[in-house]
């Protein structure tokens, strides 16, 4: 089903508030999405710019090119996706503004629900903003970029930087739990076997808290993987992993619930999501144990945190010749299962 906020982004062109991008001129689409459609008339080559894996492969699956990052200058114009994190979604507006040339359109849309009446008027701050159109229970408003916007752009920045948590690990705004550990992941860490050595992977990684508390307290560890969906997050990982000498770690930009995993393991440790959006989607969790017990070697162990509500036990038992609760929580439930 087609997010309404890409209908949203793109309504200003059919309502024909704004002239489409014609044909020669370049265009860069910030947090791109499958699903959406172009109008008749919008001919312009886009540049798509997205790092959740995922959407990346519905994209692809759809013709088009994608970069987890950013990359080159001079746009004729960017659009501007956004998502539920007000700081990420100010480094977006950032990026188009930096990227764009004098004179170029920068659309933006969101969701009523993710706070774009306050991302509006938070760019109406600092530059003019042109006109603006509510749809699909989203809006979307435009600019232009002036000849110098260096000062606009280091507002938007400003305190959506880098963040350092414990001292030493590095994340980012719009990675999960980029404040502090995650409670539960902490939890699962202080349920974990005394002694894991073999062949060990962190699904859904993250910035890496997990992988890198397996490295410092289990050295015998010969092999350590991390698969994550998400780029930035990945991309922090690596850098937070990059001080243990005991192991070389691998990582994977992978999509959990479509690719393939090549390797087998000897024990897999996930804090595994349940949605996507903001309402929840067990079966999120329940295929992510479906895909560990498909990537364990015979015997191999699954420890995983969940919300003590949600319903993994019965997949636990579909999927693997043991479970058990470990822990429990308030909030959370450590599971072990062995296939």
């Amino acid at each position: 089903m087609t997010r309404d906020t890409l209908k949203t982004l793109f309504h200003p062109f059919e309502a024909g508030a704004l002239d489409a991008p014609g044909k020669g001129e370049r265009v860069l689409f910030l947090g791109a999405e499958p699903g959406f459609r172009l109008p008749d008339d919008f001919t312009a080559a886009l540049s798509m710019v997205q790092g959740f894996r995922p959407y990346v492969r519905g994209l692809e699956a759809g013709g088009h090119t994608v970069t987890p990052k950013a990359e080159g200058q001079d746009f004729d114009a960017a659009l501007v996706l956004c998502g539920r994190h007000r700081g990420w979604n100010e480094m977006l507006v950032a990026d188009a503004l930096e990227r764009v040339r004098a004179g170029g359109l920068v659309l933006v849309a969101g969701s009523k629900d993710d706070g774009i009446a306050s991302l509006r008027k938070r760019v109406g701050d600092l530059v003019e903003i042109e006109d603006y159109l509510p749809k699909h229970h989203g809006v979307a408003f435009w600019f232009r970029r002036s000849e110098d916007s260096s000062a606009a752009v280091a507002a938007l920045r400003e305190g959506n930087g880098e963040r350092l948590i414990d001292g030493r690990f590095h994340t980012a705004p719009g990675m999960f739990s980029a404040d502090e550990v995650d409670p539960g992941s902490k939890l699962l860490v202080e349920h974990l076997p005394d002694k894991i050595t073999g062949a060990v992977a962190d699904f859904c990684a993250g910035w890496g808290y997990l992988a890198a508390e397996l490295a410092r307290m289990h050295p015998k560890i010969s092999t350590l993987d991390l698969y994550e969906a998400d780029f930035a997050s990945l991309e922090a990982a690596r850098r937070n992993l990059a001080r243990i000498a005991s192991i070389e770690p691998r990582f994977f930009w992978h999509d959990l619930l479509s690719e393939e995993v090549r390797y087998r393991y000897d024990l897999i440790v996930m804090n595994p999501p349940f949605h996507q959006r903001r309402s929840a989607e067990p079966d999120m969790g329940q295929r992510m144990i479906r895909a560990a017990a498909a990537a364990l070697k015979p015997g191999g162990r699954l420890y995983m945190v969940a919300n003590r509500q949600l319903p993994y036990e019965r997949t636990l038992a579909e999927t693997f010749s043991s479970h058990a609760e470990v822990a429990r929580t308030g909030v959370f439930k450590v599971l072990s299962a062995r296939r």
